[in-house]
């Protein structure tokens, strides 16, 4: 679905400064239907690597491959669009209308479909979404994870075949979050969307089928979310944290798993670590 080839990007700079390179030789598959949560700390380059797979920004080295088009064949960019819809981290910059209905419809009604067609989408991706019952209301009227949850839905309604999210709840309040990534996920389990979400929030990642660690332009760890969340001396030294699960596991000392990532099974864990130690 989606291929990133030794993808190098620069920034453009000013006259007579040298260029800035921010992504060194990035190789990362993606296959339909999966989801991908990519980690790294500010400035390890994630969100402009965000940005490659949309076609906003287009690599200055490598490729970047959406279902087979190029990103950067800026004769196909809408056929590139179509296929990777991107939700940004505030919701107010993607809302353009002033009713939630409207609003989900704009990306379909710019892509010239009939009428009938753009009801069916529309409801199809509120239903999607949760926001069904919202679909006559303003929406500034809406909380900041409802917000977020219309902006998913007016991409939604594009029948794109993956998603790209750059850090949609940073900010959202821990109700709003778990709205939204109550969607994103049942959108990946029950749809089989695929799903590439930025976050610095370690228990969302824990969601994923994947997690890819950058930092410093490059991808660093690859792997499921219990193995590289395990590795917390490596990500505290990459800056970042792990699972609170995890991190209470490891303070522990006492050689427990710390694959262990839900609370019921990090209490599973504690439970049997102290059982054997009354049975001492």
């Amino acid at each position: 679905m989606i291929k990133a080839e030794k993808v190098i990007f620069e920034y453009p700079v000013q006259e007579n400064e040298e260029a800035r390179e921010v992504l060194h030789g990035i190789d990362l598959h993606v296959k339909k239907g999966e989801f991908v949560a990519l980690l790294g700390h500010n400035g390890s380059g994630k969100s402009t690597f965000a940005k490659l797979l949309n076609g906003i920004l287009v690599p200055t080295g490598g490729k970047v491959l959406i279902d087979g088009i190029p990103t950067d064949d800026e004769d196909r960019l809408f056929d590139v669009r179509k296929r990777a819809g991107m939700v940004f981290q505030n919701p107010d910059n993607q809302i353009v209308a002033t009713v939630v209905e409207e609003d989900v419809a704009f990306a379909c009604e710019n892509m010239g479909l009939p009428s009938q067609e753009i009801r069916r989408r529309v409801d199809n991706a509120l239903e999607a979404v949760g926001m069904s019952e919202f679909k006559l209301h303003a929406p500034h009227m809406l909380s900041g994870g409802q917000k977020q949850r219309v902006a998913i839905a007016g991409v939604l309604a594009m029948e794109p075949d993956v998603i790209i999210l750059d850090e949609p709840t940073a900010m959202l309040d821990p109700k709003g979050r778990q709205e939204v990534m109550n969607a994103i996920t049942t959108l990946n389990r029950e749809k089989g969307m695929t799903i590439v979400l930025i976050t610095h929030h370690m228990d969302e990642a824990c969601r994923a089928d994947r997690v890819v660690v950058m930092h410093g332009g490059s991808i660093v760890t690859d792997d499921v979310p219990a193995r590289v969340f395990s590795q917390v001396e490596k990500m505290h030294r990459l800056s970042l944290g792990v699972p609170q699960t995890v991190e209470l596991m490891y303070e522990l000392n006492e050689g427990l798993d710390l694959t262990r990532l839900s609370v019921e099974d990090c209490a599973a864990e504690i439970e049997k670590y102290l059982a054997k130690g009354e049975d001492k």
